[in-house]
């Protein structure tokens, strides 16, 4: 990604953070980066696929942030905990989504993701494609170590990745217009870990 595509993908970040997606047009983008809309029109053809460019950067970012984590845990299941559980914390607001911005932006990109789901299906799944690699290549040592029953890892990765994502952004949704309650989707993490544990139990 060229640092001119890097800065128009920060925008956009920060417009649904301060506007929600109302906020994010075009003219918005130009606005904040004071770039010509030339410049953004040689690098996306529309609004959905900046859409698709913060997806899939914010998705690299946690999956590195998620491997850095769990790098010299010597039980895999506790790795993949780790995963399951950090993606749920992220979008309730533990960390900076914590923030009402964080929030709003959370919720913005759960709607799309629900929508670009469908209207760009292999899209979506380029750009989901890091978290749900490092969720497989998790499953795959789950296995190796006898802690994960047989299955085909990248199907499974795909039902984890599918279970936590869709549970997590229709809690967003049903809480837009209220502050997330931390206790409660600490609560909500465990649960969905809990499922996704013994779903995969040898």
């Amino acid at each position: 990604m060229s640092e001119r595509t890097r800065q128009i993908v920060a925008a956009a970040y920060e417009l649904l953070a301060s506007e929600g997606l109302e906020g994010l047009t075009i003219r918005s983008v130009l606005a904040r980066t004071g770039l010509a809309r030339r410049a953004f029109y040689e690098r996306f053809a529309t609004k959905d696929d900046l859409v698709l460019a913060v997806f899939e950067q914010s998705l690299a970012d946690a999956a590195a942030q998620f491997s850095t984590l769990i790098t010299g845990l010597d039980d895999p299941m506790e790795g993949l905990r780790g995963i399951v559980t950090g993606i749920a914390l992220a979008r309730s607001g533990q960390d900076e989504e914590g923030q009402a911005g964080g929030h709003r932006r959370a919720a913005a990109l759960a709607r799309e993701h629900l929508r670009l789901a469908e209207a760009r299906t292999a899209d979506l799944n380029r750009a989901i494609a890091p978290l749900v690699g490092l969720i497989r290549d998790q499953l795959a040592m789950c296995m190796a170590a006898g802690q994960a029953r047989a299955a085909d890892c990248d199907r499974l990765a795909l039902l984890v990745y599918n279970l936590v994502s869709t549970t997590m952004h229709s809690q967003l949704i049903a809480e837009e217009q209220g502050a997330p309650d931390v206790q409660d989707r600490a609560a909500l993490a465990a649960e969905i870990w809990e499922f996704c544990r013994r779903a995969i139990a040898r």
